[in-house]
């Protein structure tokens, strides 16, 4: 049977980058297939250039197109699109489909589209960029007023591609490199975004180093990327340790739970340690604090951490203040009475008659 290989060009994508969960860098993809230059001189990126007025306090808005409108609404941001190769690189740009699946951010493939990409327009479908140059491009996105509620995903790519140096050049090396975009539709205001921290767990792995394993579910209504730190201020003979940073690249969508691992110090003792747990998405921030001690034996699990209740601290800090409140009272009662006492004036003489 002869090989398929010999009856049509084959398109072969290499790498794919899509930002998981790097949210501190423009996304980046390599160049061209040339594997002896440092990924760093020989890559192409696109970011954001603009955020809405609106989100200057949600940091996701400064990496991913992350927005709220109402169907008919038509708006626009603009990207830069750069190249470090030493050169010239012919850029494509398309929008295409994405989706959450698996507590990830994913994307289809190719050109796959669906309702939000095919509301994506892009001011030039490619750029030619001269060598280590960059370039803005204007994408424009139109929501028809028919649309209906419900938060939608896609990507907005560029991509770049070369000949296989085979000697029959019928495969392509494809990198591409995204920019996410997360698009609710609906009337009035945007949907709250919120999230509950669940069970923490302590951990070690097979290799024996420790990490805590946090359950998180998404209670808002819109999607979530989840970052964070766990620090442990006080462990045995007064040791502290961290922060150590959430694995990035969990996405949850409305309503879906997921497990976040957080990998610690390798040789950590196994306790009992107090420890912190700060996690967000954007501008929505919780924090969960307790006691925990990891196992001692690798590739088995401890006991859920011991949580600080907050329903017991308000509890108490609402005891000390009516107590506070209920002394100083006290107190200011009793100088009025003081007071009063002072000033009163004197009895008058008692005078009896005599029938």
């Amino acid at each position: 049977m002869p090989n398929p290989l010999t009856r049509r060009p084959v398109l072969a994508t290499l790498l794919v980058l899509l930002l998981h969960g790097m949210m501190s860098a423009p996304a980046t993809a390599r160049a061209d297939g040339d594997s002896g230059r440092p990924a760093d001189e020989n890559t192409i990126g696109i970011r954001l250039l603009e955020i809405p007025s609106n989100r200057v306090d949600d940091p996701r808005a400064r990496y991913f197109i992350v927005d709220h409108v109402n169907p008919g609404t038509t708006f626009t941001r603009r990207l830069e699109v750069s190249s470090t190769s030493p050169k010239p690189q012919h850029v494509e740009l398309y929008a295409s489909a994405a989706g959450i699946k698996g507590s990830r951010f994913t994307f289809a493939p190719d050109r796959t589209s669906n309702e939000l990409s095919s509301w994506i327009r892009l001011d030039r479908p490619a750029v030619d960029l001269p060598a280590r140059g960059s370039t803005t491009v204007k994408t424009t996105v139109s929501v028809p007023a028919w649309a209906g509620e419900a938060e939608r995903y896609a990507v907005i790519w560029a991509q770049v591609s070369s000949p296989s140096p085979g000697p029959k050049g019928n495969v392509a090396v494809v990198n591409r490199v995204g920019v996410r975009t997360y698009l609710d539709v609906g009337p009035g205001a945007e949907p709250p975004s919120d999230f509950q921290i669940g069970q923490i767990v302590p951990q070690r792995a097979e290799d024996g180093q420790p990490k805590v394993v946090v359950a998180v579910t998404n209670t808002g209504h819109r999607a979530l990327d989840l970052d964070g730190q766990l620090s442990l201020p006080e462990g045995p003979s007064s040791l502290s340790a961290g922060p150590f940073r959430v694995t990035r690249g969990t996405t949850l969508a409305p309503g879906d739970q997921a497990d976040i691992a957080i990998l610690l110090g390798r040789h950590l003792p196994d306790g009992p340690w107090t420890f912190r747990l700060t996690l967000r998405s954007g501008h929505v921030e919780h924090t969960a604090t307790g006691t925990l001690t990891f196992p001692a034996k690798p590739g088995t699990w401890g006991l859920p951490a011991s949580l600080d209740s907050p329903l017991t601290l308000t509890l108490t800090l609402a005891g000390l203040l009516a107590v506070i409140a209920a002394v100083a009272f006290l107190l200011i009662l009793g100088l009025h009475r003081r007071r009063a006492r002072r000033q009163a004036p004197a009895a008058p003489p008692l005078h009896r008659e005599l029938l």
